[in-house]
């Protein structure tokens, strides 16, 4: 495993929210705090996986800077196609963006020259109907849907193919909504909120499936997101912040039946964000051992308020690997590349690390076939 950080990615010393590499594994969007507006910056991923190109000074690091949010950033997303990037702030808007035909170089508003637009991104779309800060934005499998969830208690279905058409607000929630995840499978959609519960609403009629409270009985104190993740199998959904025996942890949820007998333990406070790896994985076959079929797992991130990160696999009862005080701050959003071998997390200190796994280390993807 590798650690980097690139200092080159930062907003000038504000807080970055939210971090999502591109499907295409070429560039990542950072969203957070701007100078008196949310900022949302689009970054070239090869200076971050190459030495070279980091050196190299006509490889650009930032491609392009959108400060048409008037307030903080909390989440970029790309659209799985890759052609979209949603952002929601605490403007309570989300503005979809939209690679622009390049008209030759722009450069930023306000800025020296020196920082000239790679790309060109504009805002396609603005989306109003939050009253409070949105939280997080979530595209469905397929991007027919996105969803949004805000500091208004509500989660808002929007329709994808004909913006801003919205097809249902998920009311039921009595708390800030802070974190989404659509299930693989297409059926539900998963919300978690500050009332102490995570609640599982069906896509077939955007109607409660179940909600569940007891994990978070517990639960004291606020994060500034509650970011859960569901496994690429559609198997397990784990949340963020919950609690077991007065410590934290980050609850597993089955699909089956929703039952909560698993957690990831062993961090010191709160759990901010989970992240599942894309990819399903096998154990690497030794060379010349007789292959037998073994189970599949998956892999998963967590990151905490006490500022480190764990990777979890889930066919090992203890962490993968523990990587203590990667930051000054709390750990806000985690992304991985396509591949399933490269992380990127970034914290409310305004940085971002990127971690680079081998297979070795984390096993082999199964293949389209073998899923």
């Amino acid at each position: 495993m590798k650690l980097l950080k690139p200092t080159w990615v930062n907003h000038n010393g504000k807080p970055i929210f939210s971090v999502d590499i591109h499907p295409d594994g070429t560039k990542f969007a950072t969203g957070g705090q701007g100078e008196d507006s949310g900022k949302v910056v689009i970054w070239n991923m090869a200076p971050v996986l190459k030495e070279d190109d980091e050196k190299n000074e006509n490889v650009p690091k930032m491609l392009c800077q959108m400060d048409n949010h008037l307030a903080c950033v909390n989440c970029v997303r790309w659209s799985n196609n890759g052609i979209y990037l949603a952002s929601g702030g605490d403007d309570k808007l989300i503005m979809i963006w939209k690679r622009a035909a390049y008209i030759g170089p722009s450069t930023v508003f306000g800025s020296s020259s020196k920082l000239a637009n790679v790309e060109q991104w504009r805002c396609v779309s603005i989306l109003r109907s939050h009253s409070g800060d949105v939280m997080d934005v979530a595209w469905s499998p397929h991007d027919a849907w996105l969803a949004s969830c805000s500091v208004d208690n509500t989660v808002v279905i929007w329709n994808a193919v004909k913006f801003p058409e919205i097809l249902a607000t998920l009311k039921g929630h009595s708390g800030l909504v802070k974190g989404l995840t659509w299930d693989p499978v297409g059926k539900y959609i998963a919300s978690q909120a500050d009332d102490r519960s995570l609640k599982v609403w069906r896509t077939m009629d955007w109607q409660l499936e179940t909600s569940i409270t007891k994990p978070f009985d517990e639960c004291g104190g606020t994060t500034h997101v509650l970011r859960l993740s569901w496994s690429p199998d559609g198997h397990y959904l784990v949340s963020a912040h919950a609690m077991n025996n007065s410590g934290p942890t980050a609850q597993i949820i089955e699909r089956d039946g929703w039952k909560t007998n698993m957690d990831f333990v062993g961090h010191r406070k709160a759990v901010t964000v989970v992240k599942f790896n894309p990819k399903i994985f096998k154990k690497k076959q030794k060379n010349g051992s007789s292959t037998k079929p073994t189970c599949p797992y998956c892999c998963c991130a967590v990151g905490s308020k006490d500022r480190s990160l764990s990777v979890w696999l889930t066919c090992l009862k203890r962490p993968l690997v523990v990587i203590h005080e990667l930051f000054d701050k709390s750990i806000m959003d985690i992304s991985w590349t396509l591949n399933g071998l490269g992380i990127l997390v970034c914290s409310m200190d305004g940085s971002v690390a990127f971690l680079d796994f081998s297979q070795d280390e984390l096993g082999d993807p199964l293949s389209e076939e073998e899923k």
